[in-house]
């Protein structure tokens, strides 16, 4: 079923009644830019639904977009600890739902205000408005995703709060407009994805572990 982002119906909600307002009113540039817009907007609040079929080993995307680093880093908001960092940069054009990389428990939602860089910036997952959320998996432990603003985003969305429950591809948030997301995954976990993969939330492999 074809469907949007609830977040996304005030933009939706107020170009198109310019739209109208404006082809009302004979204000053909008017109504043809918020036309645009309106259409804009529709594509960018599209919430289409993905099948999950990996197993309990695995680690699935959180966002769709292009992956711009793997490595070992050190996750000092909440564990304070060496995990395996995956950044996926979300584009405009990109779906902007996040979903669960794994089931789990939430444990922790943090939100941290801070600049608006390019999401390409490696300072970017330390000083931009974010929120970090601690996922406990039975299957894995603590595994934290933190969902970043850009340098055109500027609110982040977590729609899950500590003591909810959350299955594997299910959606929790979104970024609105271009933005970032960062996964820290436990350290034993063997990577599926290669820099500049393209990966969809709910669908692609990031890693897998021997449990």
């Amino acid at each position: 079923m074809f469907q949007f982002a609830k977040e996304g119906y005030p933009f939706i909600i107020f170009f198109a009644s310019i739209t109208v307002i404006s082809a009302i009113l004979g204000l053909n540039w008017g109504a043809a830019l918020a036309l645009v817009l309106t259409l804009f907007m529709l594509y960018f609040f599209r919430d289409p639904d993905r099948v999950t079929t990996t197993g309990r080993n695995a680690f699935i995307a959180p966002a769709d977009g292009k992956i711009i680093l793997i490595t070992e880093a050190k996750e000092d908001e909440v564990l304070n600890e060496n995990k395996l960092k995956i950044s996926t940069f979300m584009s405009p054009l990109n779906v902007h739902i996040n979903r669960a990389p794994c089931d789990g428990i939430v444990k922790d939602v943090r939100h941290y205000p801070g600049k608006f860089y390019s999401a390409f910036k490696d300072d970017a997952s330390i000083l931009n408005e974010h929120i970090t959320m601690l996922l406990d998996s039975d299957n894995h432990g603590p595994v934290v995703v933190k969902q970043i603003a850009g340098a055109v985003a500027r609110r982040a969305v977590c729609r899950v709060k500590p003591g909810e429950s959350l299955s594997q591809g299910e959606r929790y948030g979104m970024i609105k407009f271009s933005s970032r997301v960062d996964i820290f995954l436990p350290l034993d976990t063997e990577i599926k994805v290669q820099l500049n993969d393209k990966v969809k939330a709910g669908e692609t492999v990031l890693g897998v572990r021997k449990l």
